[in-house]
This record gives C-alpha cells, structure tokens and sequence, in this order.
C-alpha cells in the first residue's frame, strides 16, 4: 500500500525562507505548495486543501492574521502553525485563539520546525 504524502503549504514573503522549508520538507517526504502572499495562498489553500500550513505572521498586504481569519471563514480545515521574526505576544495569541496550533519564532531552528511538522502531521 502507498503512502500518501502530506501536503504542506508555505506562506511566506521571504524567497529564501520558503525556498529552505520546500527542501527541508519534501525530503522528509511531504508534497509542498508555497505562497509568497496572502491572495495566493487563500487560492492554494482553497484548492489543495493542504494538512499543514506554515504561515509568517508580517507579510506586506494581508498578514498572517488576517490569513488565518479568512482561511477560518471559508472553512479551511488545514492545521496551521504561525512563524514570526518579533515577540508580538497579543498577535500569537489571537492566533492561538483563531486556532493556530503553534509559533515559531524567526530565526527558528530548523530540527525543532521539522520535528513539529512531523508531529502534528500525525507522523
């Protein structure tokens, strides 16, 4: 019996943070989708209906925040973990109570993100 990959999804607006996590995550044998703002990854998370999404808390435009209510509102049922370069307390924890399942602070160890993943894809 084949196993089917996990799909992850990468939301982020710096080229070479997601560009690390692709790699770091498809050797571990996950399918990954990326997003370099919040429009493209509604549409990827609409269409893909991904079982991760790594979302970066400040993007230019939408941020995570306002990411996650919109993928809460329309219903996406896709576990999501929050990554963050600042300390905004009062932003994590609305993300938290939008149902975000973690945060990772930038720059964030990458063994530690993996084995998160890992974890919280049942894996």
């Amino acid at each position: 019996m084949t196993r089917v990959s996990k799909q992850v999804l990468i939301v982020d607006d710096q080229f070479g943070i997601r560009v690390l996590l692709q790699e770091v995550l498809q050797k571990e044998g996950y399918t990954v989708f990326q997003a370099a703002n919040g429009p493209a990854a509604l549409e990827i998370a609409e269409q893909q209906h991904p079982d991760l999404i790594l979302l970066d808390m400040k993007i230019p435009g939408m941020d995570g925040l306002e990411i996650l209510r919109q993928l809460r509102r329309r219903e996406v049922p896709s576990k999501v973990l929050m990554m963050t370069a600042y300390g905004e307390l009062d932003m994590i924890q609305e993300a938290m109570e939008l149902g975000a399942l973690a945060h990772f602070t930038k720059p964030f160890d990458i063994e530690e993100l993996r084995s998160a993943v890992r974890a919280h894809l049942g894996e």
